[in-house]
């Protein structure tokens, strides 16, 4: 059974944490794809505009052009409407029946995953991974008893990190890792090209950097 990752985010822009997050994930779980979803506008955050998603498209097809086992998918994009994640996740599983599907978000998703339309549907369609930070407390009070009978938390297990290539379930997971070392944020990547910080470049793949210079994204 093909094992594919689907990651969604605004990645605004996309950097080298996000890469990061699919090599590591990739190898943990022996992915045969991860694939990168950039969404219009993440319907739970109407506060924030993102970047045109021309252009964040655009950035994460550089951003993976070497990397074989990576893509970059429109299928939020090419929605009528703005879908939230649960209809994504439903479109993904009836087009791959026969994948074993994994959605992958960041600490600071789940902390809020509460809020999301039909949360709940979210965290049992697919199996979920929820990345964070070593030494970052993550907390399950927000969710249900049923949801938590799901978790399997992989931080400083070696063990069961060992054993997650084999583990196969009917019932979809929410497995929590922190296998990603480093805390590399979008927020900071425009506060520095806004405040004229050179540094920045160093926080995204180079062609990336170049395509921000030449479209002066972020002024």
């Amino acid at each position: 059974m093909k094992r594919i990752a689907f990651y969604g985010g605004s990645f605004d822009p996309p950097h080298n944490g996000h890469l990061t997050i699919a090599r590591k994930l990739s190898k943990l779980f022996a992915l045969d794809e991860f694939v990168f979803i950039p969404a219009f506008h993440a319907p739970h955050k109407k506060n924030k505009k993102p970047t045109s998603a021309f252009h964040r498209f655009a950035m994460l097809s550089l951003a993976i052009e070497n990397e074989g086992k990576f893509r970059v998918s429109s299928v939020e994009l090419d929605a009528p409407d703005k879908p939230f994640t649960f209809e994504t996740q439903t479109k993904l599983k009836n087009d791959l029946p026969d994948a074993e599907i994994f959605f992958v978000i960041g600490a600071d998703s789940w902390a809020e995953i509460d809020t999301w339309r039909e949360w709940e549907k979210v965290l049992t369609q697919t199996n979920v991974i929820v990345v964070t930070r070593p030494d970052y407390e993550i907390s399950f009070s927000h969710v249900t008893e049923e949801i938590k009978k799901r978790i399997i938390n992989l931080k400083d297990n070696q063990e069961l990190k060992s054993k997650i290539q084999n583990l196969k379930s009917k019932i979809q997971k929410i497995y929590i890792t922190d296998a990603v070392n480093l805390d590399v944020s979008a927020t900071e990547i425009r506060r520095k090209i806004r405040a004229k910080e050179d540094d920045w470049r160093e926080l995204v793949p180079n062609e990336v950097a170049k395509y921000i210079e030449k479209y002066e994204l972020y002024i």
